[in-house]
């Protein structure tokens, strides 16, 4: 190619006139040089084309193997592209489970002021500010399974509050297994105050038993059934080593007659094989009035360890009347336990602490709250509240169990704080007994701290 470009060349230069004439004009030394310079411009201008047709080549062999590998590798894009898909669906997937944490930690830190009437020690020295206790809450759910689980830990104990696993079955049902709540009389709570009502101090209020449970729920209706094995601490024959350990009350032993009423139990007895009903009717009038109203049934063997040696049951009605910021709760339970032995009453124990309640009793509450929003720095809601309950035809004692308690609840931020004045009779931790025989009221003047988060 090249040879063949400067021959064209060559004989472009000799036979062109007007370039550089008839050849026998070409004698002189001058024109011998500039024809031999112009034979260097032809052959730069041959190297030039010869470089642009090798570029143009070129480009057409990239292009036609460009085009050969676009076939080639199709099929691997298509494939390359579907894994990359399932990836992006998959990294989607873990993105909206890793926005809702599977189970999340919560829990309180609380500090308690006490001042008591009825102690001339603590009462002389103005009363007494102490710890009261830490706890940690788990809560959410994997793969469909809920978890719910609360651990105390105050100066004295430490405990399980509850813990249960549990899964809906559908939208209205939900099952759970463990240490769960035993549905009975006002929820989540028959009080407003610190204290709970006196319900609380014979195990039917706030009470967490080991067993399962079915809960339906929906826009007018709540429905329980539950089966308790036995309490949290496993019955009379389980491995805790003091049955008063414990968050709620729960029946540990028989008060043989002539026994302190705050004696360590010599006869064991806890609940089995215990059964739970609770049915309740809710309405909505408008946006500011809403009511409810039910009724709950319990009951099971009294068992020492080997046999049975009683059964126990209670029954209860209740209500609930909300409208605008107001709250009106009240409740009767009544409660009998038919033990084999001869006894002068139940022990039962809670709170590092026994006690002895009557094998029958009756009780009614009355409560009433009003919540108030404010905005007084961190401070965002008080709820002022009283609560009364009254314990009645006692079997073996005559004097009643009374308690009321005048307060206020304190929202600020992460601090949810109760002043209560509590004035009590054969009351525990009001200075009495559920099966006291006191004639005087005792007072007690309490503030407890929490912050919840």
């Amino acid at each position: 190619m090249k040879l063949k470009l400067l021959t064209v060349a060559m004989a472009t230069l000799i036979t062109a006139p007007s370039a550089f004439g008839q050849a026998n004009e070409l004698t002189s030394t001058e024109e011998l040089q500039q024809l031999l310079e112009q034979i260097e411009q032809l052959k730069q201008r041959v190297v030039d084309l010869e470089q642009r047709v090798a570029s143009q080549q070129q480009e057409q062999q990239d292009q036609a193997q460009q085009s050969d590998q676009q076939e080639e590798f199709a099929p691997r894009r298509e494939v390359r592209s579907s894994a990359l898909a399932a990836r992006v669906e998959r990294l989607e997937e873990d993105v909206q489970e890793a926005q809702n944490a599977p189970i999340q930690i919560g829990g309180a830190v609380r500090a308690q002021y006490v001042w008591e009437d009825y102690n001339d020690p603590l009462k002389d020295r103005g009363g007494d500010f102490d710890f009261d206790l830490v706890r940690i809450d788990y809560n959410g759910e994997i793969g469909d399974v809920i978890l719910s689980a609360q651990y105390r830990w105050f100066q004295y104990m430490d405990v399980v509050q509850h813990a249960w696993v549990g899964y809906n079955f559908t939208e209205n049902w939900q099952g759970q297994l463990g240490v769960t709540k035993v549905p009975f009389g006002n929820t989540p709570y028959n009080s407003n105050s610190y204290f709970f009502s006196s319900n609380f101090y014979v195990g039917l209020e706030d009470d967490h038993d080991m067993g399962a449970k079915m809960r339906y729920r929906d826009a007018d209706w709540d429905f329980d059934v539950a089966f308790f094995k036995s309490d949290e601490l496993g019955g009379a024959d389980g491995l805790a080593t003091n049955k008063s350990d414990r968050y709620a009350y729960d029946a540990v032993g028989i008060r043989i007659p002539d026994e302190g009423l705050y004696d360590d139990p010599t006869v064991l007895a806890a609940e089995t094989n215990s059964w739970a009903l609770r049915g309740v009717r809710k309405w909505s009038f408008d946006d500011i009035r809403s009511a409810e109203f039910g009724a709950s049934v319990q009951w099971g063997d009294m068992n020492d360890g080997v046999d049975n040696v009683g059964e126990r049951i209670a029954w209860a009605v209740h209500g609930l009347y909300n409208y605008d910021r107001w709250t009106f709760m009240g409740q009767v339970t009544q409660y009998d336990y038919d033990m084999d032995v001869t006894n002068a009453g139940i022990v039962v124990g809670a709170y590092n602490y026994f006690d002895t309640i009557p094998t029958k009793a009756t009780l009614y509450s009355a409560n009433i709250a009003y919540s108030l929003p404010v905005k007084w720095g961190p401070v965002t809601n008080l709820t002022f509240y009283n609560d009364f309950s009254l314990m009645t035809d006692k079997r073996f004692y005559s004097e009643d169990t009374l308690m009321n308690v005048l307060g206020v609840a304190v929202s600020a931020g992460g601090l949810y704080t109760y002043f209560d004045l509590v004035t009590a009779r054969n009351q525990p931790f009001v200075g009495g007994s559920m099966s006291g025989n006191a004639t005087d009221t005792n007072t007690r003047f309490n503030i407890n701290i929490g912050y919840y988060f």
